[in-house]
């Protein structure tokens, strides 16, 4: 009787285990598009190396003027920031500092967002561990974190 129970269980974790390396293999033959982040989830520092580095000019985004183009060439510096709550990318242009994009974190909502283009832009997010908020503003032409007044 024993015997049989140890045989039993030998081929349980046997076939937990092929399973499991099956299961590994397919994800990983299937790629990173299941989990929808190709390339992989960049750093912190690697988003704001990004941001910083000039990106080729798309039509209408910067770059030399096209024949018979009009409309404002986006102007100075889109950084990222970030709290515990979630992050923001904020740019200068001529009327101010402007939020481009914010994102709270996991088990964060934005509870107030004030995008601009102002003289100083703000998010805040609240979430389990408290409120965090991000107020910047435009140092030249180059979005900086600002003191609460």
């Amino acid at each position: 009787m024993r015997h049989r129970s140890f045989l039993a269980v030998a081929g349980w974790l046997a076939t937990a285990t092929v399973a499991t390396l099956i299961g590994v293999a397919a994800i990983q033959w299937v790629g990173e598009s299941i989990a929808g982040t190709p390339g992989g989830v960049l750093t912190r520092e690697e988003v704001e190396r990004a941001l910083a580095s000039p990106a080729p000019a798309a039509p209408g985004t910067g770059g030399p003027p096209l024949p018979g183009a009009t409309g404002p060439v986006p102007t100075g510096v889109r950084r990222a920031f970030a709290t515990t709550g979630g992050s923001a990318v904020a740019e200068c242009e001529p009327g101010g500092v402007r939020l481009v994009s914010w994102t709270p974190a996991p088990g964060y909502r934005v509870s107030d967002v004030e995008r601009g283009p102002d003289d100083d832009v703000e998010v805040a997010f609240a979430g389990p561990a408290g409120e965090f908020e991000l107020k910047l503003r435009c140092v030249g032409s180059e979005p900086v974190t600002a003191d609460d007044d």
